[in-house]
């Protein structure tokens, strides 16, 4: 099947085979995506990357839809596949709660990801969706769902410094469309942004787009309501995240506009982009379906600049890129700062999101296109899209990842370590794994004529990847692998298995 991305304004062929999915004989449930590493120069900041894998209905899907955690190789470091293709995480990254550092992301299923004929717009969340957090031993420790009849949304979840939620909801809104070109028994999608205290499930803001925002700004005509059972996605609200001041920064694909709001009252304080724009723009600082607003240090902030082909009153041929806008509010101007192309260049229908890395270099995720990349501070051209471009990843097949990140993570699994031992005379071979372990520097390989006599200490080798092979001269019947950290200290140890003759 055909990858739907565009390379040099050319569609190019992907190949899918089962070489593209990782299989494990210690862990046999896992068959996470492979991926490719297309370009991997000095200057890569340190940590893993989060990602998230899922594909539409009708496209190629390699491997499991879940959330993965991966190393700038490619290998994978932990793994937790979801049920169905019809099932997905989004938003998947690291986070503080309580002082402590955690997982969280969405799950449920996207509208378009389960029939060719969904009931809703593409990308609205189907009813049961929610969020979690899950601790370092990967233990799910809250589960949340959006309040007011409202669903929650694949967009974004955040923690705040209060350690409350702070998250996107939708709900369809019956509404005449008539005045908007549309049907007249339609539906608004309406969303709300919403903050919710974890622990007790009360609900502590809540703002609705509808109550603020005029749907005749929207981008998208009302008439697209007609292929999505007479429902309007006018908002598309796709990011929000709070401020230092008591503001929220709001961005809405569908009006090609960021909204920045005062918290306690509502008020919109301004709003960029879109039919009703408070600010004028520099050359080559305008933007289109945009996607992950994020507020930067001096009057600046960063964007997804999807730039294209969300319906057809899109900018034709407009590439996507990074974008980090400097905002003067005394002129009211938005001038580039700082932009970022891939090599070679994409059209991204959707999603996508730019994340600063401690050390100032730039990781871009490109949404609905197989790609995440990482660029130096200083970014690079449309007409020399190579420069400052460090790293580059490409999915397998139709995958793809609504947002990408990098973090640093330590991982300490709750559940002990995999093994599993075949037959090789003169030898046994042992594959050993501990799915989601960052501190396992190396494997000790126990074996014993019984259970409870495994004191043959056969040989410690390091680990390689997720999964380390092991050929060790031994035919004793059964066997354990013990996990060392890179002190030699054992911080796991697996079950006692037995040699199948």
């Amino acid at each position: 099947m055909e990858e739907r991305y565009f390379e040099a304004g050319q569609k190019i062929k992907k190949a899918t085979s089962n070489r593209q999915v990782w299989n494990f004989h210690s862990a046999p449930c896992l068959h996470p995506m492979k991926v490719k590493i297309n370009v991997d120069r000095p200057g890569t900041a340190p940590g893993y990357l989060f990602v998230a894998p899922y594909t539409g209905f009708g496209e190629t899907l390699v491997g499991q839809t879940g959330s993965l955690i991966m190393d700038q190789t490619g290998d994978p470091v932990w793994f937790r596949p979801l049920k169905s293709r019809y099932l997905q995480n989004t938003d998947f990254k690291v986070q503080r709660y309580k002082g402590k550092p955690v997982l969280t992301m969405w799950q449920g299923t996207i509208s378009g990801t389960q029939t060719e004929n969904p009931n809703l717009p593409d990308g609205d969340p189907e009813p049961g969706a929610y969020f979690q957090i899950l601790d370092q031993n990967y233990k799910v420790i809250k589960k949340l769902k959006a309040k007011k009849g409202f669903t929650s949304d694949v967009h974004e979840f955040t923690i705040t410094k209060r350690n409350t939620a702070l998250f996107t909801a939708v709900k369809q809104v019956p509404a005449d469309l008539t005045r908007y070109g549309g049907p007249a028994d339609g539906y608004i999608d309406n969303y709300s942004i919403q903050e919710v205290d974890p622990e007790t499930g009360k609900l502590l803001f809540f703002w609705d787009v509808l109550a603020h925002v005029d749907p005749a700004d929207s981008m998208l005509p009302a008439s697209s309501a007609l292929e999505s059972n007479n429902i309007w996605d006018c908002y598309h609200v796709n990011s929000a995240e709070e401020g230092s001041n008591g503001t929220l920064l709001i961005s809405m694909r569908n009006m090609w506009a960021i909204y920045q709001i005062n918290k306690q009252t509502g008020e919109i304080l301004w709003q960029m982009g879109g039919k009703r724009s408070d600010f004028t723009f520099g050359p080559n600082a305008t933007f289109s379906w945009q996607h992950d607003a994020r507020y930067r240090t001096n009057d600046r902030i960063s964007l997804f600049d999807d730039a294209c082909c969300a319906s057809s009153s899109s900018p034709p041929d407009n590439v996507a890129r990074g974008l980090i806008l400097h905002l003067d509010f005394h002129d009211m101007t938005a001038t580039v700062s700082r932009t970022y192309y891939h090599d070679p260049l994409l059209f991204v229908a959707s999603q996508g999101n730019v994340q600063q890395l401690p050390d100032c270099n730039q990781l871009v995720g490109w949404g609905q296109e197989s790609y995440l990349s990482e660029f130096k501070y200083a970014g690079n051209t449309v007409a020399d899209p190579s420069v400052n471009f460090i790293y580059d990843m490409e999915y397998p097949g139709d995958n793809i990842s609504y947002r990408a990140f990098k973090y640093c993570w330590k991982g300490t699994p709750a559940c002990p370590p995999d093994i599993a031992v075949h037959l090789s005379p003169p030898n046994a071979v042992v594959y050993a794994s501990w799915n989601g372990s960052t501190e396992t520097d190396a494997w000790r390989v126990l074996s014993g004529p019984d259970p409870d006599s495994l004191d043959i200490d056969i040989c410690s080798t390091p680990r390689t990847g997720f999964e380390t092979k092991i050929i060790v001269p031994s035919l004793e019947p059964y066997f354990q692998v013990k996990a060392l950290d890179a002190n030699g200290k054992i911080i796991g140890k697996s079950e006692i298995v037995c040699l199948d003759y």
